[in-house]
């Protein structure tokens, strides 16, 4: 068992944690989660309105207060979704910005120039403008890559001119903000010189504008995203990074969260349209079936931790219970502590592979609600899982299966690392009176 761990902590040592440290500090990999980041405060509340126009009862209900809600929302439809299209269905607006600024800090450029340098890129090509019309058909889920590859791109040519020193610039005496308006304005020629023709040309060859022929190249691996072993291998990788001490799921969020919204923007156009929702993987289903009181599922193990006979573990416990209702669980992981800790490797690799297991299988059987909502990540899971799925009831049951589930798979092990504290502790004590009494000598 020791020279097992020796091993495995000899691969974790040399080679995922350099891995893992160097994607986590990928420019744009930064760059995309702040971008997503920064457009969530809009999209939650875009979600929320789409909730709340799609009320939880059935078409034909007979109830009060039902009826009347139900009936509210059809007669104000129009209305009502409003801020849902000026939130969720512009979303690529707030991640083209996000994602342009972020990029731009890193290096060394003004964050509002990039941001909106970003944005036009993506307007240029995702855009397209007829009869008097802007066409929005890719303003939402189905431009986010398009987004993300304009975004770094503007920002790469500003970065790229600049450096080179290919700029216009004006006198000192020159305001601020007057001469940063001047030194964009090579990068904003470069940007539509170069997007523009390309946009025309493919779609003269392909009878498609760029994000439309961006989602055909990337539909397979948008549909691979939505499967069981992606699930499984975005989990893995997740808990790996964090057992090796590195912050697993900014990274795997990260590379997650455009395939995440994508999907997301396909469930709420079907669930508007009346239609069966055609995707599962989504970031409620990471937060509230695979993240329950944190990575790892931890919240089982934290009310075991209570009741601990370890007097260390205990106190954990009692300062990590609290936090991970809310999904916060670092008391834990460096309390306990997870972190390298050989004895809860396992559970902590597992249990939210087993979450997921049971949640994707009970969505495919039927039994279990999809994602149509983006919720905090800080919501408790029932009421979160609730949240996320219109407030359906069967993820709440989930949450509550995953948490037996996640007790009975931490227990034993729980049980042996407190043996395992005990033991240390005699021999501790043992070794105590033959300390004391070589000093005295």
């Amino acid at each position: 068992m020791s020279s097992l761990y020796q091993s495995m902590v000899k691969v974790i040592e040399e080679s995922i944690t350099p891995l893992a440290g160097r994607l986590g500090q990928q420019k744009y990999v930064i760059a995309i989660r702040d971008g997503f980041t920064a457009a969530l405060p809009f999209m939650i509340i875009g979600s929320f309105m789409l909730v709340f126009i799609f009320p939880p009862f059935s078409a034909d209900t007979t109830l009060g207060f039902a009826r009347a809600w139900l009936d509210f929302s059809q007669t104000y439809r129009e209305q009502l979704m409003l801020p849902f299209n000026l939130s969720m269905g512009v979303m690529t607006f707030f991640i083209s910005v996000g994602v342009g600024a972020s990029l731009g800090r890193q290096f060394n450029l003004d964050p509002v120039m990039c941001g909106l340098l970003a944005f036009m890129a993506f307007l240029l090509v995702a855009a397209p403008y007829a009869d008097g019309k802007i066409s929005t058909q890719y303003l939402s889920g189905q431009g986010i890559f398009t987004a993300l590859i304009t975004s770094i791109y503007s920002t790469r040519v500003y970065a790229w001119l600049k450096e080179r020193k290919v700029t216009i610039r004006l006198p000192k005496e020159v305001p601020t903000g007057v001469a940063r308006s001047f030194e964009i304005l090579i990068p904003v020629v470069v940007v539509i010189g170069t997007l523009h023709p390309l946009n025309l040309f493919i779609e003269a060859q392909t009878g498609m504008i760029m994000p439309q022929a961006i989602m055909h190249l990337l539909a397979p691996l948008v549909s691979a995203s939505d499967s069981l072993p992606a699930i499984l291998l975005s989990v893995l990788l997740c808990q790996i990074f964090w057992f090796s001490g590195i912050h697993g799921s900014l990274i795997v969020t990260g590379i997650m969260s455009p395939f995440w919204m994508t999907n997301l923007a396909a469930n709420q156009a079907a669930l508007a349209a009346g239609t069966a929702l055609p995707h599962i993987y989504l970031q409620g289903f990471w937060d509230h079936y695979l993240l329950i009181g944190g990575v790892g599922s931890t919240l089982p193990l934290a009310f075991l931790l209570l009741r601990s006979k370890v007097t260390h573990l205990r106190t954990i416990g009692k300062i990590g219970i609290v936090p991970s209702f809310f999904n916060i669980n670092e008391p834990i992981l460096f309390g306990a502590p997870i972190i390298m800790n050989p004895l809860l490797f396992i559970p902590f690799i597992f249990v939210p592979m087993v979450n997921a297991v049971l949640a994707y299988t009970a969505t495919k059987l039927g039994w279990l609600a999809q994602v149509v909502s983006l919720t905090p990540w800080t919501t408790p899971a029932p009421i979160g899982a609730a949240w996320a799925t219109n407030w359906a009831f069967s993820p709440v049951v989930m949450c509550l299966i995953c948490m037996i589930v996640s007790t009975l798979i931490y227990l034993p092990f729980l049980r042996a690392y407190e043996r395992s504290l005990h033991k240390a502790t005699a021999e501790n004590e043992a070794h105590a009176p033959l300390t004391n009494t070589a000093t005295s000598n």
